[in-house]
């Protein structure tokens, strides 16, 4: 998917998917997300270590919650518009916002003006915040226009696609260009890559023999691959597909993209 990218700093135009020139001592805002936040904190971690790698100073605004899409998606629009206007609240007056989920990142940039397409006061709010807002492998590639982030990991992988970050916001090559240049690093295409893992939050909790099948397939996909680590841009996913191989006791290790490209 291209966007029309605004001009997000002085002097600096960020034009198409080839990436553009960009001042590298700007400050970036991370919004972890729940997932990392709770669960998986080293993929946090990660994000900084590869951002400030590339230069860049980083903010972390203490007051950040949550995007709301948990609430969104149960159908709890009240909810969801009051942990949103927070977001807003928060972000507002950050340069650029970069998020290490997919599924999160689809929330503010599309669904946000779904919650307040009745309030356009908020609602010019959001689309001014969400031209700003950022997946992680898209701002590297795009805004950084990075491709060799100086990573090293000795290993085979195979890269899971999200339902989020591939069907909302077209996300596909990116975080392939930047594992290939992870030295050491052998990445393998599953076939089907871009079949769902089966989570998709509480789709998980109310159809769960159906998502367990869906995760199985998934990780028969991955198997066949012969790789030891398979690789997501969505924290949730990396839960669902980690949570399946761990009881079919295989050491396959799932890794957020953040995780590979902060090795050394």
């Amino acid at each position: 998917m291209r966007r029309a990218f605004p001009r997000i700093w002085p002097n600096v135009w960020v034009r198409d998917d080839e990436g553009g020139r960009l001042d590298m001592s700007q400050r970036v805002a991370l919004f972890v997300t729940c997932m990392v936040d709770q669960l998986f904190p080293k993929i946090g971690l990660a994000m900084v270590e590869v951002l400030e790698r590339l230069g860049f100073r980083i903010d972390f605004p203490e007051a950040q919650t949550c995007c709301g899409q948990p609430a969104f998606n149960s159908g709890y629009p009240e909810e969801a518009r009051a942990v949103a206007r927070h977001f807003l609240d928060v972000f507002e007056a950050s340069e650029a916002i970069v998020v290490p989920s997919g599924s999160c990142t689809a929330m503010i940039i599309h669904h946000f003006a779904e919650l307040f397409e009745k309030d356009p006061t908020a609602l010019a709010r959001v689309k001014q915040l969400s031209e700003r807002v950022w997946e992680f492998s898209q701002f590297l590639t795009v805004v950084a226009g990075a491709g060799d982030v100086g990573a090293h990991l000795e290993d085979v992988a195979t890269f899971h696609d999200g339902c989020h970050a591939l069907r909302e916001l077209g996300i596909q090559s990116a975080a392939r260009r930047l594992l290939r240049h992870v030295r050491g690093l052998e990445l393998r295409e599953m076939e089907p890559a871009g079949e769902c893992c089966g989570f998709g939050g509480t789709f998980s909790v109310k159809f769960a023999e159906l998502s367990g099948a869906m995760a199985r397939t998934k990780i028969e996909a991955i198997v066949r691959t012969g790789a030891n680590i398979v690789v997501s841009l969505d924290p949730s996913c990396l839960m669902q597909i980690q949570g399946v191989l761990s009881r079919a006791g295989l050491k396959i290790r799932g890794l957020h993209l953040a995780e590979v490209l902060a090795s050394r």
